[in-house]
């Protein structure tokens, strides 16, 4: 048991750690008023961009799963 001892204090460092984050965050971001949210949301849907995709060239597999050499033909 003794040589699980060296793990205390990183596991301790853990829990402080996350104590202390959510501690931080537990006010969150705040409050938002209602008509700038509205605001907002016509603004992004007023903006109507659509991504756009490139068509990739179809390109069919190669891989048979087998290795083939190239023939030795004498020309």
């Amino acid at each position: 048991m003794e040589i699980l001892l060296w793990l205390v204090p990183p596991a301790v460092v853990t829990v402080v750690a996350m104590a202390w984050v959510s501690w931080l965050g537990r006010e969150g971001r705040g409050e938002v008023d209602r008509e700038v949210a509205v605001r907002r949301m016509g603004a992004a849907i007023e903006h109507g961009h659509r991504p756009t995709y490139a068509a990739r060239p179809h390109q069919p597999d190669r891989s048979t799963g087998v290795a083939v050499r190239p023939s030795r033909r004498a020309s």
